[in-house]
């Protein structure tokens, strides 16, 4: 008796802590004096039952690996210096090369000593003497173009994700597609789809060149020769109906620091309330930018976002202390949005929306109706099957099955996971895969009383020969699912949570808790009744 005691408390333990995780989901609860003294989880909706925005994003790999060859480049010329090997600025080639030239021919065997040591991911593409100097064509191996392929897909997503969670998003689901060079965003409950695409979209690439002011720039853009190392850009400007109007500026091509060196961004507000972007630089950054600013006193420094200039200010004296501000005419949403990109960090190339697609939160309750309509109807003709087929017995597995479906969404609750359409179909199944693991235990009981045993050994070995059957049976379902989860997209995975957690606990309910019936039935029966079953 204490044996059935202790597992009467355990059960009502788990019901009541199941409950405790489910009630908050309820609307009507969760604005009741009871929601005061429960847990702050509730089931989230997923983007096929809230609305929202699903995105599929392509990356631009080209862009990325001709932005690895130009810092890769700038670092072997800096560490040939190092050597005194002095080679020309390498210059960027179709098909993801880049070259550069070696001014010494006797420096040939030190320089090739330098690639072999330092820069193993380099492959040398080609090697030929022209005008005394030896010209040497470098490109990736293909083995680093693959790895770097796969860590800029991943920093494409993790830089994502910060600014989606700087963005405000619930549960977004962010993957990738390795094959394709693709990302998989679904923001469920967006309101204001076109900022957030803005937002993800923006490659956020910022940098820091000086201007050439003895250059006309209104020349330049007619055609006018510029000299070696200067190349034209575009400044923006707000014009009066709240525009930006573009006016040409000429930029020299040495990047002098870059968005790397930005340990935050916040909004701040002039005097006269317009609004502007503070930035502060990490250790090396400020060191960098303080030798930058001294040395470059009474010229202008060009703020430089994906390649349009938001502001050029003239450098007053030397800028000490880490800390920089870019102002540009913003609109208080418009340097917020910068703000955000900035802490989140640069994309590693430029991202494409390839297909967007909007849910409305009306299409979504449709959704959550249907779902609830099939799993009560699915739900009500098993529990009347079983009472017909079974009897009391049946009944008891009504009892224990309504037990599963409250501890199955308590589950999604306690681990934040996300319910989707494809979620509700796999409560619909699992509500029937509860009930499979009751058939098989009654079943069995039937076979060893039809045998002749007592009610109380034919439950005892039915139970215990069904045990092991039930088990094998569900935690191969339960790797299947995880197979599902591990390597399936949102609407696959909202499946296989709701699976996983409907098995582990049908064979709790199945197993555990209703063997609770039957041992209390058999204890307190008179000896000459029998099952009904």
């Amino acid at each position: 008796m204490k044996k059935l005691n202790w597992r009467v408390a355990l059960t009502l333990a788990v019901l009541v802590f199941g409950a405790a995780y489910l009630l908050p989901s309820i609307p009507a609860v969760q604005n009741s004096p009871l929601a005061r003294i429960l847990p702050d989880r509730r089931i989230n909706l997923g983007l096929d039952l809230k609305g929202g925005i699903h995105l599929t994003l392509g990356v631009d790999m080209k862009k990325a690996l001709e932005n690895s060859l130009t810092v890769v480049g700038e670092d072997l010329r800096n560490a040939a210096r190092e050597d005194e090997i002095v080679v020309l600025k390498p210059t960027l080639l179709p098909g993801e090369r880049f070259e550069l030239a070696l001014l010494t021919v006797e420096k040939e065997g030190a320089f090739d000593d330098l690639l072999k040591k330092q820069f193993r991911q380099l492959r040398v593409d080609g090697k030929q003497s022209r005008e005394g100097r030896t010209i040497y064509t470098l490109a990736y191996t293909p083995d680093y173009t693959k790895q770097l392929t796969k860590l800029t897909l991943d920093q494409a997503v993790k830089t994502i994700r910060n600014r989606i969670d700087e963005f405000g998003v619930a549960e977004p689901d962010i993957r990738k597609q390795q094959d394709e060079n693709r990302i998989q965003v679904q923001l469920p409950g967006l309101q204001d789809p076109e900022r957030a695409i803005k937002i993800i979209g923006k490659t956020a690439h910022l940098e820091f060149r000086m201007v050439d002011d003895t250059v006309d720039p209104e020349q330049a853009k007619k055609g006018g020769m510029l000299p070696p190392g200067d190349e034209l850009s575009t400044m923006l400007h707000r014009g009066k109906d709240g525009g930006y109007l573009e006016r040409p500026i000429v930029l020299k091509k040495e990047v002098v620091l870059t968005g790397e060196a930005i340990s935050d961004a916040q909004v701040h507000f002039g005097n006269y309330g317009e609004p502007y972007v503070g930035i502060a630089f990490n250790p090396r950054g400020a060191r960098s930018f303080e030798r930058l600013t001294g040395e470059n006193v009474k010229k202008r420094m060009a703020i430089v976002l994906d390649g349009k200039v938001y502001s050029a200010p003239v450098i007053q004296e030397k800028i000490s202390g880490g800390k920089a501000s870019i102002t540009g005419s913003f609109t208080p949403e418009e340097a917020a949005d910068l703000a955000v990109v900035l802490r989140a960090g640069s994309l590693p190339a430029p991202v494409n929306v390839l297909e967007q697609r909007t849910v409305g939160p009306s299409l979504g309750q449709e959704s959550i109706d249907k779902g609830i309509i099939s799993t009560l109807v699915g739900g009500a003709l098993i529990i009347l099957f079983m009472v017909a087929y079974y009897g009391l017995s049946g009944l008891v597995a009504d009892v224990v099955l309504l037990m599963n479906i409250v501890l199955t969404l308590a589950g999604l609750a306690l681990f934040g996971a996300t319910l989707t359409l494809p979620g509700i179909a796999g409560i619909i199944l699992t509500i029937g895969m509860a009930v499979d693991a009751n058939v098989l235990i009654y079943e069995r009981i039937r076979e060893e009383i039809r045998k002749g045993l007592g009610v109380a050994a034919a439950v005892d070995l039915g139970f215990n020969r069904a045990t092991l059957t039930i088990m094998d049976a569900n935690l191969t379902s339960v790797l299947t699912a995880a197979i599902l989860y591990q390597f399936g997209t949102g609407p696959i995975r909202g499946f296989a949570v709701t699976l996983i957690l409907g098995i582990l606990t049908s064979m709790f309910t199945a197993i555990f808790v209703s063997r609770i019936f039957f041992d209390w039935y058999v204890k307190r029966r008179p000896e000459a009744a029998t099952l009904s079953i």
